[in-house]
């Protein structure tokens, strides 16, 4: 099993390319089970998650061609051999269930595992089975498995959403496609990524309007053909280099950033006293701090367009080193402060108290062996480890290379220290 060896304290200066969006390149690639024509995804980000997405989907008949290393990834599901996703390959990832949703428009039936993925909260899929159950599924959860069928072929629907569920709306557009009629979802969820599929989809011949606000809706059409799409760029990858800047001091640009996603975080930043040069149309984000201490910023997390729960971690690394008391609340997801204790490893000072976490600023923060315990909070450690004194091991990084592409590499090009070893090189 790998690990990061960090020694701190080297500022960080240069420019880094920010890769393509994981959360959104799940759900594109899920999108070729929709039509029998190829689809072409390029900006395609080479990570654990999306390569364990393309052996699901070669289990199911997909043709997949994307060679190790490449930014574009070939899609094909001319002829699907198989409606069943197995609970070896869905529990790896939780996207993987949004199968479901597209084999049943497709083929009339499926049969699908129910979802592992990060424990960071409970994160059921009742809003997912609601709104297949809404355009007419007939769904049995059995023996850890959803059964669905829909002999007669779905319906359009009016789903109302009780939360903003990003999995769930992209879920149901994803399905609302080839349902018969038009499918209306209120209390959509609005994050970029959702834009994302939109796009692609219509691309495709889909009928999709009102993606990125809260009500969309879906005209069916009867099939769907291929297309060639850009992934967009990881907003939380940007964000977390943007912190980690920010953390170690320096001067980095970001390149290729999705700029207007990342109000929230960089109104956050330069509440801190960090200095945010954020540019749209050329699409580069310059995050500076020389000398001057960070100020205690707090923060709670909130759906699109609030500051993201998948920044929380990051932050509060980075309030873990600011000058004075910072208030996190983390109101998405009920189990998501476990980086709190590794952090206060490293010298941070925080009490947890249920969704709220007090982060008491620390001069400095000091290294030691921590470990990571879901994909975000390990790349918080990482984080802490830049800014740390001495040289930080994090353990466990294999969560982090679900959702970090060359993260190591992209550091240490501006001045990081940063080196993966295997036990057997310790």
């Amino acid at each position: 099993m790998d690990r990061l060896h960090i020694k701190g304290g080297a500022q960080l200066n240069g420019r880094i390319p920010v890769s393509g969006a994981k959360n959104s390149a799940l759900k594109l690639m899920v999108a070729c089970l929709l039509t029998d024509q190829p689809i072409t995804l390029t900006n395609m980000p080479n990570l654990a998650d999306t390569r364990f997405l393309a052996q699901l989907l070669e289990t199911l008949g997909v043709e997949v061609y994307w060679p190790k290393g490449e930014s574009t990834c070939h899609l094909n599901a001319a002829e699907l051999k198989s409606t069943i996703a197995p609970y070896d390959q869905v529990r790896k990832m939780r996207a993987s269930f949004n199968v479901l949703g597209p084999l049943i428009a497709r083929s009339g039936h499926a049969t699908v595992s129910l979802p592992g993925g990060c424990a960071i909260g409970a994160r059921p899929v009742d809003l997912h089975l609601q709104a297949l159950e809404a355009m007419g599924a007939d769904l049995r959860v059995e023996q850890g498995y959803v059964k669905a069928a829909a002999i007669h072929g779905l319906k359009g629907a009016h789903i109302n959403f009780a939360m903003p569920s990003v999995g769930a709306t992209e879920h149901a557009m994803l399905t609302a496609t080839l349902a018969q009629g038009v499918t209306v979802l209120e209390n959509a969820a609005r994050e970029p990524e959702i834009e994302d599929l939109a796009n692609c989809l219509n691309s495709m011949g889909a009928r999709i309007t009102g993606a990125g606000t809260s009500k969309i809706r879906i005209e069916g059409v009867e099939t769907l053909g291929g297309t060639t799409h850009a992934v967009m760029p990881d907003r939380i990858e940007a964000g977390t280099f943007a912190m980690a800047a920010a953390a170690a001091g320096g001067d980095v640009t970001l390149e290729g950033a999705p700029v207007a996603a990342l109000g929230a975080m960089n109104a956050k930043l330069r509440e801190a006293g960090v200095t945010v040069e954020a540019d749209e149309e050329a699409g580069t984000l310059r995050i500076v701090r020389n000398g001057s201490r960070l100020k205690s910023v707090s923060v709670s997390t909130q759906p699109h367009p609030g500051f993201p729960t998948d920044l929380q971690a990051q932050f509060m690394a980075l309030m873990s080193l600011a000058d004075g008391t910072s208030i996190i609340r983390e109101t998405i997801f009920e189990n998501r402060f476990m980086h709190a204790p590794e952090l206060s490893r490293l010298g941070a000072d925080i009490t947890v108290r249920g969704q709220e976490a007090v982060v008491k600023g620390v001069p400095q923060l000091t290294a030691a062996p921590v470990m990571a315990t879901d994909l975000r909070a390990s790349v918080s450690l990482v984080i802490a480890g830049l800014a740390a004194e001495g040289e930080t091991v994090v353990n466990r990084i294999y969560h982090l290379d679900r959702g970090f592409e060359r993260l190591e590499e992209k550091l240490n090009a501006c001045g990081a220290s940063i080196e993966r070893r295997s036990e057997d090189e310790d």
